[in-house]
């Protein structure tokens, strides 16, 4: 099957999209999800690093809080900053490029941090590898976004997103065995070695056939996708059904099953979209303007439909990871400043926060097809405000207390913070799904930078209570702008969400 249409052209971009619906989850699938997910997994792992190795900094630098925290928050103004252009650069020359270069330059980045002699050059490096590690990471969800079909893509794409957390948990275990023993340093280098993934990816993951058409590529849309198909036929054993496209206008329903679609109810109810157990929102079913479907670049995130989706995405990820990580990066210094735990204690304590939030990340990959984005971010994030508000309240006076009540927190922002994963790349069309993405991983980063910093600031005067009442506060603003202004985009197509 060829792509015999005008380049770039509407046609072009739903008809990868019909030949992306008819492939069953398969082998293929799996594998390259295995290969982007090792990748985005020591991502992950280098970039809480830095939480398990503080205290060891602190005392061999002889840091004080104003050094604790530009250590703590430099990677992180280097994500915001790698978010930014690798989501655009994503957009320009591909999505597997763009993955490769930055693991390549994270592991090249773990082996000079390792090396590092002072807090300068540290921060120089950490910064650099904050630019790999905030540009990989949007950009390998959006990906992965665009090589799934609408059935079930929720379970699907979190399931890869799980090796996020996956890392964070590993990162925490391996520093608490490894940093006690053999020092900060060695955890640099054992980080650095998977950057040889940089080739791997290069050769076994094909380029996005969405992105190519999109630019125009047909001929190559049309190789990719037929490659893919036919690895598909082979690891299924079976042939493909054939290119279906939901006539105009209506909107798939979750509980039909895969290349189904609810015609009459999306005839009898056009402004609403349906979806297996999700809220009924309120869809565009309005036809996109010209102006939506000629919107590129940053501007074109703030033309239409698509400036509230943006400002909502950004608030998201501001609110979830300001909690995230005001919670994960000064919790090994908490529980020894303030109740006198050993080292390894504390990062002990740390691990188990950390494997709760895996826990959590687990329920929402195997449950938001059926609750529905919006109210998996809205209701995670509020039970978060519940959680932390209580323990303020209960006043955060023995560290048991605040390890049980930190880690059930934890179950439900990393479970908010996971869904964003999921649910950012949906609101945008590919011609700014990576920047969309990444615009969002750039808040995130900004939350990251200040949730510690705002942290360190409340904490300083020694109490911990207003911590936590603080970061509560904030999961509350977020669940409340989920609740009032997300939309649902569960089992529709990426194509139909966003023009």
């Amino acid at each position: 099957m060829t792509l015999d249409i005008p380049l770039g052209s509407p046609t072009a971009r739903a008809e990868i999209a019909a030949r992306f619906e008819r492939l069953p989850l398969s082998r293929w699938h799996v594998t390259v999800r295995l290969v982007v997910g090792v990748v985005t997994f020591f991502e992950a792992f280098d970039q809480l690093l830095i939480a398990y190795a503080m205290p060891q900094l602190r005392q061999e630098w002889q840091l004080g809080a104003g050094g604790t925290t530009a250590v703590l928050t430099v990677g992180s103004v280097g994500m915001l900053t790698g978010a930014l252009f690798a989501g655009r650069l994503a957009d320009r020359i591909g999505r597997v490029r763009v993955i490769a270069l930055c693991v390549g330059l994270s592991g090249l980045s773990g082996l000079a941090l390792a090396a590092c002699p002072s807090p300068g050059p540290f921060m120089a490096v950490r910064f650099v590898q904050g630019l790999a590690i905030g540009g990989e990471v949007p950009v390998a969800a959006t990906f992965i976004s665009e090589i799934t079909r609408s059935f079930r893509r929720g379970r699907f794409v979190l399931l890869y997103e799980l090796v996020f957390p996956a890392g964070l948990t590993v990162g925490a275990v391996v520093a608490a065995l490894v940093v006690p023993a053999l020092g900060w340093r060695w955890m640099y280098v054992i980080a650095a070695v998977p950057g040889l993934l940089c080739y791997v990816v290069q050769r076994v993951v094909p380029e996005s056939p969405r992105w190519l058409a999109d630019h125009g590529r047909l001929e190559e849309a049309a190789a990719v996708m037929a490659r893919i198909e036919a690895k598909v036929e082979r690891a299924t054993g079976r042939p493909l059904p054939p290119v279906t496209e939901p006539p105009r206008g209506d909107t798939p329903n979750a509980a039909d099953g895969p290349g189904t679609a609810s015609a009459p109810a999306a005839a009898s109810a056009p402004d609403t979209a349906v979806t297996a157990g999700a809220d009924r929102v309120p869809a565009t079913g309005v036809p996109a303007t010209a102006a939506e479907l000629s919107a590129t670049g940053l501007r074109g995130l703030f033309t239409g439909r698509y400036r509230r989706r943006t400002l909502v995405i950004c608030a998201l990820w501001f609110t979830g990871y300001f909690v995230n990580y005001g919670v994960t990066s000064w919790l090994p210094t908490i529980y020894g400043d303030r109740y006198g735990l050993s080292l390894s204690e504390a990062l002990v304590c740390s691990t188990v926060t950390s494997a709760a939030g895996f826990v959590g990340c687990l329920v929402v990959a195997l449950t938001v097809d059926g609750a529905g984005r919006r109210r998996v971010v809205s209701v995670c994030l509020g039970a978060t405000a519940a959680v932390l508000l209580t323990l303020s309240l209960l006043g955060a006076d023995s560290p048991v207390q605040v390890l049980v009540w930190t880690s059930l927190a934890a179950v439900f922002f990393f479970g908010a913070n996971i869904c964003l994963y999921l649910y950012t790349p949906e609101l945008f069309p590919t011609r700014m799904r990576a920047l969309g993405s990444s615009v969002g991983g750039a808040l995130n980063r900004l939350g990251i930078i200040l949730g510690p910093v705002l942290v360190g600031l409340v904490y300083a005067g020694g109490a911990v209570s207003p911590v936590f009442a603080m970061l509560g506060g904030v999961a509350l603003l977020g669940s409340a702008t989920a609740a009032l202004f997300a939309e649902e985009t569960a089992n529709r197509r990426l194509e139909e969400v966003s023009p």
